[in-house]
This record gives structure tokens, sequence and C-alpha cells, in this order.
């Protein structure tokens, strides 16, 4: 990796400079990528590592040389209509896609439903999680459990404008759903006159082997939302939903400075086209069934739905942290990371090759029976280190 100066960098010179010069804000693997294709990245050092993480699972199809080769035209109605909504508001990041949605559900409320000014609820679920935001980090009601919605709404649904949940949650630790719960709360949320929104962030976009992780109930949300459209080139997110709905916003209530800017729309539109002309969604759900099961038959509780998993470490397992096995995947060439304490989240891009994904999984078992003492790559101030999460 060379500087604007064109002098070398090695990977520990950019940590060394990320430490000192970055908010610590976030705790990465110790890893630096000076190229990527693919599924795969490398490090200064010319290192090659499977990617078994995609940036906690947006990054779907990669750094594919087709989305390196774009025109720039606006997002228009064939570009996303196949996912069944009227319109479509882009935004750039998850937070303010999630943000957006929230506005939205309130004008929806105030104008339609008839909740006094400054008075309409929004419902979310504990272990939900929207962004970084203070607008999104209220938590309300269990997850997974229809009747603490049924109750909820049954309390306090004349002044409730939205339902927020996520189809799977991903910082949470990739737990699944009972099945037709979403099923339920969309009901629900009919028979209240609720808006139910889907904050497909990390699910969306064939991640889990459906277009959208909502169709797995049947379900068709009144908001979606996501940041899966560009594949990890470059920040995109956008909100859908009817007409009904998208115009309670009126010109100058809404805004953003570079949401809907023509390469944002360019990246976009190819990866929506990448995404349905490689059936990446079929494609997800065949890898992730392999995933599923192999890891399943090395004696590992593994969770998830399509290229979205996770596994978990149980009590007779915490030989090491899931921490501690993320740097034993990475010296060995596979890249993932923890949520929460005994969690490792596995989300390689969709369009992982099955021969890289068995050669993880190979890993993946070989580090979990090693009873390797000192953890490559662990430094002494890390030590005991545990993920909590919210990453």
């Amino acid at each position: 990796m060379a500087n604007t100066n064109g002098v070398h960098l090695s990977s520990a010179d950019v940590i060394r400079m990320e430490h000192e010069f970055g908010a610590h804000n976030y705790h990465p693997l110790p890893v630096v990528f000076d190229r990527a294709l693919g599924a795969k990245v490398w490090d200064p050092e010319g290192k090659e590592y499977i990617d078994m993480l995609s940036a906690y699972s947006p990054t779907a199809v990669a750094l594919l040389p087709r989305l390196l080769q774009l025109r720039l035209p606006l997002f228009r109605p064939k570009n996303y209509r196949h996912l069944g909504y009227d319109m479509v508001l882009p935004m750039n990041t998850g937070a303010e896609a999630v943000e957006t949605a929230l506005k939205l559900s309130r004008k929806w409320a105030y104008m339609v439903k008839g909740v006094p000014e400054n008075s309409a609820i929004i419902l979310s679920v504990e272990g939900n999680f929207h962004g970084r935001t203070l607008g999104v980090e209220t938590k309300t009601i269990r997850y997974g459990v229809a009747e603490d919605v049924e109750r909820a709404l049954a309390l306090y649904g004349e002044k409730v404008a939205a339902f927020l949940v996520e189809p799977i949650q991903g910082e949470a630790g990739i737990v699944v759903p009972p099945e037709g719960y979403l099923a339920r709360v969309a009901e629900l949320c009919k028979a209240h006159n609720v808006l139910f929104i889907c904050d497909e962030i990390q699910t969306g976009l064939c991640r889990t082997g459906k277009m959208l992780a909502s169709e797995w109930d049947g379900v068709r949300p009144d908001i979606v939302l996501g940041k899966a459209l560009s594949g990890g080139l470059y920040p995109v997110s956008a909100v859908l939903a009817d007409k009904a709905v998208m115009l309670c916003i009126k010109p100058g209530e809404h805004g953003s400075t570079y949401g809907g800017n023509p390469l944002g729309c360019a990246v976009a539109i190819a990866a929506l086209d990448v995404l349905r002309d490689e059936n990446l969604a079929e494609r997800a759900q065949r890898l992730g069934e392999i995933f599923r099961t192999e890891v399943a038959a090395l004696g590992m509780t593994v969770r998830g739905r399509g290229l979205l998993n996770a596994v978990v470490f149980q009590e007779s397992d915490k030989k090491r942290s899931a921490w501690q096995f993320c740097l034993l995947l990475k010296s060995r060439g596979v890249l993932a990371k923890p949520t929460h304490i005994n969690i490792v989240r596995f989300a390689p891009a969709l369009v992982i090759e099955e021969e890289d994904m068995r050669q993880a999984i190979k890993i993946i078992g070989e580090c979990y029976t090693d009873q390797l003492e000192d953890i490559p790559g662990e430094v002494e101030s890390e030590v005991g280190y545990e993920e909590h999460g919210d990453n």
C-alpha cells in the first residue's frame, strides 16, 4: 500500500496510524486491505484472505469488474419496481434510511391516521440494531414474541405510527424469529392501522436466500429500508413505500445532500442487475445450506438463513473467546468478527465460490478443535477482550 508520497505502508504502519489518528469507536480485526476481488482480499504484504464478513453483510455482490464499469443514469422505476413498491427514496447510510422511515411514519400518523401532533409512538424491539443516532436507540418489547406486540397495540394502538423490526436480528447475533412471527405482527399492524417497517439493511437483497427476508413469512411491509444496494462499492441506502405513505412527506420537509446522486444510483442499478441476473438469492440459499449443514456436522451450534449465519459458542466451548477464535481464523486466512461475547458472524459476499466456502468451513473446523493456547495476533492489551455487539 502506498501513501500519497509513494511511500510503501505495511499493515503495521496503517494500524498504528489508525490507532493514533482515528477515533476509537470500533475494535477492528488487526488486518489491512490493500486490494479486493470477489470474496477475497489481500493485505499490503500480499497475504490472501477469504472474507467471511463482507462489512457485516451489506457488501453482497462484492467487488466485481461489472460494478467498476459504470455509466451514470438516474434511479428509475424499472430499477426497483420488482421489489414491489411504488416509490423509492434514495439515501446514503443505514441510519439515515432508518431516520427517514421514522420521520415518514410519524408524518403519515399525523396526516392520515389522525394521531395528535407530537404524540406519535414508534414501537421497536429489544436487540434490534438500527444505527447509532439518538432517534433509533429506543427498544421497547421482546423480539420474536408476537404477544408483546399485541399487548402494546391494545394499550397504545391509537397513537402508534409504526412498528420497526429486523426480519432477522443482525447485531444481536443472527437471531431468526419463530416461524410466523412476522406474519402475525403484520396482521396486528393492519388491524390497528399501524405501519409495519422492516429494516432489511443486513438481511435484504438476496442475503437470506430471498430478495427480501420478510418474504420468508410471506409478508409485504408498508415500508422497507436497506443498504446492500451498492454491493459495498459506494454508500447507498433506500427507503421503499407506496405512494399513500411516501407522499406524506412534502417538498422541503426532508432531504439528503448526496442521497440519490448519479454515481450512487449507477452503482445501485448495476448491483440490482447483478443480484437478478446471477440468481444470487438462489445461490445464497444453496451455499447457506451447505455452510450450516457442514458447520453443524463439526459439532458447532450454527443458525441463520442464506448467507447470513452465526456460530454460537456454548458454555462447554469456552476454551477461548469469540474474539480469540476470530484472531485464530484470521491467522489462517479467514475473516469473521464476533457479535457479542460468544457469537461469531459469517456473512460472506453472495458471489463467494463454493470452493472458497468449503475451504473456509475446513479452517473453521480446524480452529474449533485446535488446542493452541497462544493466539496469533493477540496483543497483551487485548487479552481477555470480549465483544459486546453493536459493531
